[in-house]
């Protein structure tokens, strides 16, 4: 189950670096340049409830190499939890 594999890694480092991952929403995988993910993370989760607003979601485009070791990460948006996602 490599896609499990590749989740994990991906959730371990955003919860050890970045934030805690909120959920991971695609997996793709290309044989020479190893596996691209992108996970949804809240942000500012404290300042968002000391201010009563609704909390921000970030899309992240991670990128594994072949050995599912995490090379890259690039936030791609930020929108108000409640919006409405789009699809990159």
């Amino acid at each position: 189950m490599e896609i499990k594999e590749v989740m994990s890694q991906v959730a371990d480092f955003f919860n050890q670096h970045v934030a805690p991952l909120h959920k991971i929403t695609s997996v793709e995988m290309n044989e020479q340049e190893g596996w691209k993910v992108i996970a949804e993370v809240i942000e500012e989760k404290e300042y968002m409830k000391k201010y009563a607003k609704d909390e921000m979601l970030g899309t992240y485009e991670v990128l594994l190499n072949n050995d599912k070791e995490v090379v890259s990460f690039t936030r791609r948006d930020v929108r108000y939890r409640s919006a409405i996602g789009q699809e990159m």
